[in-house]
């Protein structure tokens, strides 16, 4: 057996095996609600009534799907230029810290231009969180890999320390977490009464700026060379070290919003459960997504309502929202095959 690849991919085998992908996961849930004891039929209707079965439902499943678009988009750039970025979730931190730090001292009550500043001020914290990593890989060759993931524990054991100190709020009976943002200095809800904040309208704003730059900008021209081959690339006069530099800072930033977001849109605060794993979870989601920052949107909806859809199951229907878990990890190795597919055809001798 050997692997041959496939210079123009027909159309439908480019749809096709994603697709087909997807309903082998399906498949994967069905067979481990029935080991769990549970109705396969039964589990995926609760999951999909739970995640878009009422209005309260879909518009928290956007909730959960913003940060995990921030951190997509984030992850979609980097892969795109074969820059390994794993470490979304210290440069989410990152932003989180910046975020508390400006919005509860030096621009506290500033309004919406302060608001603006903070975040632009979050994304260039998490821009140099993964500029260290990259200029490491540029200089010296270190494999980013390693020091983007070492980097998010770093940043949780950064951020366990500023909330048992200098960051700790006065007011918070002693639990660990940051003294709470002023109503001025939070994202506004996009419908009343509801957890659904503007922070879902800049995800979705970031992602036709990313997909603009991507594809009609000679940056992401550039960054799209690299990626395929950055030997030729330099060849044809590519500068590739300053074009992954450029494409980290972007990378960084975006991930960084995914603090933002979640500390001004919605928690309020900065606690060490900020994020269940979001910048893990992007890197799912722009798998998902084939790299493409449109497709990064609806993977992030996709994944967020199997995580809210999960939730409201397992009380329904008693089974482990571990199975979310497993659905996702099962859709990303499945993903990954069916891309392998897509380009390579197996040939046996």
């Amino acid at each position: 057996m050997r692997l041959e690849p496939i210079a123009n991919p027909a159309l439908t085998r480019r749809l096709g095996l994603p697709a087909l992908a997807l309903g082998a996961t399906v498949l994967v849930a069905s067979l481990l609600s029935a080991l769990a004891g549970a109705d396969p039929f039964a589990v995926l209707g609760l999951i999909l009534k739970g995640a878009a079965g009422s209005k309260f439902a879909a518009l928290e499943t956007l909730n959960r799907a913003t940060p995990l678009i921030f951190t997509g988009l984030a992850v979609a750039v980097a892969f795109r230029a074969k820059l390994w970025n794993i470490g979304a979730e210290a440069q989410l931190y990152a932003g989180a810290i910046v975020t508390v730090f400006l919005a509860t001292g030096l621009l506290a009550g500033t309004g919406l231009w302060g608001m603006a500043l903070v975040a632009a001020l979050a994304m260039l914290a998490g821009a140099l969180v993964l500029l260290g990593p990259v200029m490491l890989k540029t200089r010296f060759g270190v494999d980013e890999v390693v020091t983007t993931l070492l980097f998010n524990f770093i940043m949780l054991l950064i951020v366990s320390w500023l909330l048992e100190g200098p960051m700790k709020d006065p007011a918070g009976m002693g639990w660990p977490k940051s003294e709470p943002l002023e109503r001025a200095m939070r994202l506004p809800r996009l419908a009343e009464g509801l957890r659904l904040h503007w922070g879902f309208a800049l995800a979705l704003i970031a992602a036709v700026l990313v997909w603009f730059l991507q594809a009609r900008t000679t940056l992401g021209y550039e960054m799209r060379a690299v990626g395929h081959n950055p030997r030729a690339a330099a060849f044809a006069g590519i500068p590739v070290n300053p074009v992954l530099v450029r494409t980290a800072l972007l990378s960084g930033g975006l991930a960084a919003l995914a603090g933002y977001s979640e500390v001004a849109g919605l928690k309020g605060h900065l606690s060490l459960d900020l994020s269940p794993g979001f910048g893990y979870t992007g890197i799912i989601v722009a798998m998902l997504a084939l790299l493409h920052p449109l497709g990064v949107v609806f993977t992030a909806i996709f994944v967020a309502g199997i995580f809210v859809g999960s939730d409201s199951m397992s009380r329904a229907a008693g089974v482990p929202t571990y199975i979310a878990d497993m659905l996702l990890a099962s859709a990303l190795l499945l993903m990954v095959l069916a891309i392998g597919l897509t380009r390579y055809r197996v040939v046996w001798k």
